[in-house]
């Protein structure tokens, strides 16, 4: 059961029934489509949706920004140069340095992308950050962690790479037989956990509490005082929470593709 229906079931304050505190069922949505290819079974939902749009939008908006690109931009040119320039300087540049030039079309599709994915959370009708479903930060993840681990491997070579992963200089060659191990499992298993969920769970409880005050606002409204109250303060809440996730938005997707920098930076240079 999605918001919509927590707010068409007419419960309100006075009606009888309790607060329809939302839950994980809100990141449900019914199969809008299906269809078996390969033997495969594949299941077009509201999410799935959500991304194809974006990945339209952002591929025609720097398309379009670019179709005839002036020497002194103007207009879409100068926003997406803006765009560019931020994720090469102040991403790539700033994390990888000069070889980081070779990385920025990839850092620059990750941050637009899951970005906009990100702010459709407080679009109308979209209403939903696709990130807060797991599967689609561990596919970025996923996709961060098949780059940078091959890369590693042939700029440095097998042992000089996971020598630089494992091995920290400047540490008594007695704890290696401690840090080994647990270098093994923050690098090659915790890291890329953790780049998955960080964007999952902002964007989780971003949803879930934008829901949440979205429904009491609906469900306090009623002729009384406490009613009153009760609605306009949850409607103010939800207000500020959603110029909150705003900037949450931005910063996730940052963040993530900041991440992205450092571990393509690991594979590039040893330690």
């Amino acid at each position: 059961m999605g918001a919509e229906q927590i707010l068409a079931d007419g419960c309100h304050l006075n009606s009888g029934c309790g607060f329809p505190a939302p839950g994980v069922e809100v990141f449900d949505y019914a199969t809008l489509w299906r269809f078996h290819l390969l033997g495969i079974d594949f299941l077009i939902t509201k999410p799935l949706i959500l991304l194809m749009i974006v990945a339209v939008v952002v591929v025609g908006f720097f398309t379009l920004a670019f179709r005839n690109a002036k020497v002194v931009p103007r207009g879409l040119q100068n926003i997406a140069e803006y765009g560019y320039l931020f994720v090469r300087d102040g991403i790539a540049r700033d994390t990888i340095g000069k070889a980081g030039d070779k990385f920025v079309p990839l850092l620059f599709s990750l941050f637009f992308f899951i970005w906009v994915l990100n702010f459709l959370g407080i679009v109308p009708f979209a209403q939903f950050a696709p990130g807060a479903r797991l599967a689609i930060p561990v596919a970025f993840a996923i996709m961060v962690y098949l780059l940078w681990v091959p890369l590693g491997v042939i700029k440095q070579g097998a042992g000089g790479f996971f020598k630089a992963m494992t091995m920290p200089p400047d540490v008594p060659k007695a704890m290696y037989g401690l840090l080994i191990p647990l270098e093994v499992v923050s690098n090659f298993i915790v890291r890329p956990f953790t780049h998955s969920v960080r964007l999952f769970a902002n964007m989780f409880a971003g949803h879930l509490l934008l829901v949440t005050f979205s429904v009491a606002t609906w469900y306090l409204f009623s002729p009384s005082l406490i009613g009153i109250l009760g609605s306009t303060a949850s409607f103010i809440v939800a207000i500020i929470l959603t110029l909150f996730e705003v900037l949450i938005q931005a910063l996730q997707a940052y963040v993530f593709t900041l991440l992205a920098a450092v571990y393509i930076n690991d594979a590039l240079h040893a330690h």
